[in-house]
């Protein structure tokens, strides 16, 4: 269909749309007039994706002496694939002329076809691999030797030779090409994948579109990005990192001295001389560093190769003498790089150039095995980091684990407790950024936690024809005695017997699948023990087969399709899951898969935590975010993200029990998102086991009826052509 929003005509590629994919793309137009950035919370199974890449396509077809340019981020290759499978949807709905190039990319394990590279271990291996392959000394060394006596990489020379010819003798033809087909192109034509797709996506100018999807934890990975860990096997590693290369400084100066010099000059006019580099010896570039840093010269004090590695033994020497505390130390960056330099003599303009100068010195030592020196990487990465901000980290020191204090394991952690630092340069490169999740509340936070000001912060509801989602707030049990994951009741016999007996009568009554959450895999390897020793677990499997997620990815990627077999063939099953666990982001349980959801308690971060109480201190006093209300916050969002696996469309049902006596205070449970809550009844907020039965008995006998899209329910929940021509405000809000 098509349709206009204000002055942009919309392609869609379907003959209907929800009324918030409407307003969705409403409020996405206006963002974008304004040049701004925007939160935007939608429903799950309400079409967010196809209402983005309608809205945003159109938009740029619009204004075609300006066109948008889109780089739309997922978290999992699978949520990339979907996203470029409901493109492909729309192209045909586009105007005749329009040509569109849409691309994933990904990483070198999931683009390359080189049989000898993609037979590595791992995701690392496989980037070692295609650099022992491309580099551009191997690469200059083959030429020179007869043909075959050194391996290259086929396809990327064929790529490289093709390239030569200029930017469009390597330009795929308009369309939308997924992995698989990029791979199939590799293939049939002979060339590198990986670097094809990277030369397609040239450099991102200002005029971008950058959307952020499932970013409901979009704080979190900015932190764990610019955190890094080090402990004795790091520095044990990072020794012998230290010794291979000066093992290739004696070669090199034995045989090639005069790389070394070539070096030494280039970093006297400064590291950014570095962006001439081919394609195959690039790295990533230092988010830590500001452009205007990496201009200038390299300290002179490291700028010849065995000074520089002088410096690094002290530092990992300075390190290993710092684990060897028996106390927890705490220290801000400014005093950890003071005591740093009285103690190791090294300062902080040489810290700050750690990570790119040995990057620098790898490329000249022509390493191309970079998987075996992560350790020292990680040693450089922690140096440039500590050094370059004064503020938004802590350094913590800790001798053992809290939860474990008679074994030894020692960490020194930098810790960032300021997700801003790493989002900010993409706030300020590009003109527009889309943060967009079907968990965002509570909506105003994220501004805080980002610190940034969006021009349009949005949540919207779902419009149903049916009442297909029945969440409840489960408080006690059959014998009345209150349920919680409290950490004074989460032991209590009483309250391990009153879930074990919920979790039974549940499975007694409601077919397919069922999926429970616990709030982390010690209380879940716990209850799951007591439930065993009381008999509970086996009068469960009476009902249903029982399959649990492991911190091994093989192992719950294994149950999980086991799951799913024995939903599919009618037994039913039950999984147990944990959130923030993997399963919990980024698996969908619907249909028959989850017909319903048990979240077992509130999942609140493990508040002992000497890293988590810094970050609360940080906001407190930075954000004047009160630390309640972000533990509040983040365990509300933790468990919206899991209840809503259940429900992927409009036409699937599930139940959602929220089963803590703290979801009944209206503090708690108004962080939950409003779709969530407009489902919510009165009557569903102090439930007992036998009430909660009852309730879902009785909507599994109403989703039993035949489902009527159109609903009778008076109410517009789908729109047609002509009902978007005769829309107005007042009617849009109605709906």
């Amino acid at each position: 269909m098509k349709f206009q929003i204000e002055d942009v005509t919309v392609y869609f590629p379907y003959d209907h749309i929800y009324p918030e994919q409407y307003q969705y793309m409403l409020e996405l137009k206006r963002a974008l007039d304004a040049r701004g950035h925007c939160l935007l919370e939608m429903p799950t199974g309400t079409g967010k994706t196809a209402a983005l890449l309608s809205l945003i396509t159109s938009y740029s077809l619009a204004h075609p002496s300006n066109p948008l340019k889109l780089l739309y981020c997922t978290r999992t290759v699978h949520e990339m694939e979907k996203t470029l499978a409901e493109l492909r949807r729309l192209l045909p709905y586009l105007p005749p002329q329009t040509r569109l190039l849409a691309l994933g990319l990904s990483s070198r394990k999931n683009l390359c076809v080189n049989p000898a590279a993609l037979s590595s271990p791992s995701r690392d291996s496989v980037d070692s691999a295609c650099r022992r392959l491309t580099a551009s000394w191997v690469r200059s060394l083959a030429a020179e030797r007869p043909p075959g006596a050194i391996e290259t990489c086929s396809f990327f020379e064929a790529f490289d030779q093709a390239a030569s010819g200029g930017p469009d003798a390597v330009m795929l033809p308009p369309g939308v090409y997924t992995l698989q087909d990029l791979r199939a192109i590799g293939r049939e034509k002979g060339w590198c994948p990986y670097f094809l797709a990277r030369q397609l996506i040239r450099e991102m100018q200002r005029e971008c579109v950058v959307v952020f999807d499932e970013a409901h934890n979009i704080d979190n990975v900015c932190i764990e990005a610019l955190s890094v860990s080090v402990r004795k096997q790091t520095l044990d590693g990072a020794t012998r990192n230290l010794n291979r290369i000066s093992q290739e400084i004696d070669r090199f100066k034995a045989t090639d001295a005069g790389k070394l010099r070539a070096e030494y000059n280039r970093l006297v006019e400064g590291l950014a001389q570095r962006g001439n580099l081919p394609m195959t010896d690039s790295w990533l570039a230092n988010p830590a560093l500001p452009d205007d840093i990496l201009k200038e010269a390299v300290p002179g004090n490291i700028r010849k190769a065995e000074h520089f590695l002088s410096v690094l033994r002290r530092l990992v020497q300075y390190l290993k003498g710092r684990l060897q505390t028996e106390h927890v130390e705490t220290e801000v960056p400014v005093a950890f790089v003071a005591s740093v330099n009285s103690h190791a003599g090294i300062d902080q303009k040489m810290l700050k150039f750690c990570y790119d100068r040995l990057h620098s010195l790898m490329l000249t030592l022509e390493i191309t095995d970079t998987d075996d020196f992560l350790h020292i990487q990680t040693i450089c990465d922690f140096a440039t980091l500590v050094s370059t901000y004064t503020r938004g980290f802590s350094i913590i020191i800790e001798p053992f684990d809290e939860r474990m204090p008679h074994i030894p394991d020692p960490v020194l952690q930098l810790s960032c407790h300021d997700a801003s630092l790493a989002i900010n340069p993409v706030f300020d490169r590009f003109q527009s950024v889309v943060i967009t999740s079907g968990t965002l509340s509570p909506i105003d936070l994220y501004p805080r936690l980002l610190n940034f000001n969006p021009v349009i912060s949005r949540s919207f509801t779902m419009s149903l024809t049916r009442e297909c989602i029945c969440p409840m707030v489960l408080t006690r049990g059959s014998d009345q005695l209150p349920v919680s994951t409290k950490f004074d009741m989460r032991s209590d016999p009483g309250v391990v017997r009153n879930y074990g007996r919920l979790l039974l009568e549940m499975v007694a009554a409601i077919p397919d699948g069922i999926v429970c959450f616990f709030v982390s895999y010690s209380y879940m390897d716990g209850i799951v023990n007591s439930w065993n020793e009381m008999g509970i677990l086996q009068d469960v499997m009476q009902h249903k087969l029982v399959f649990i997620e492991t911190q091994d990815v093989v192992e719950t990627t294994l149950a999980l399709d086991n799951y799913r077999k024995a939903c599919d063939c009618g037994r039913g099953a039950v999984f147990f899951s944990v959130a923030r666990g993997k399963v919990a982001e980024g698996i969908d349980f619907d249909r028959h898969y989850g017909r319903l959801v048990i979240m077992f308690g509130v999942p609140f971060q493990y508040t002992l935590s000497r890293i988590l109480l810094a970050r609360l201190e940080y906001l407190r006093d930075t954000f004047q975010i009160k630390e309640g209300d972000f533990l509040t916050f983040d365990a509300l969002r933790q468990a919206a993200q899991c209840v809503g696996r259940v429900i992927r469309s409009k036409a699937d049902y599930g139940m959602m029990i929220f089963a803590d006596k703290r979801y009944s205070r209206h503090d708690k449970r108004s962080k939950l998102p409003g779709w969530i809550l407009s489902h919510l009844r009165d009557a569903h907020l102090n439930l007992s086991t036998d009430m909660a039965l009852h309730i879902a008995r009785e909507f599994l006998r109403r989703m039993a009826q035949p489902y009527d899209k159109t609903g009778g329910t008076g109410k517009k929940t789908l729109l047609s052509q002509e009902d978007l021509e005769n829309l107005t405000d007042a009617t849009l809000e109605m709906f």
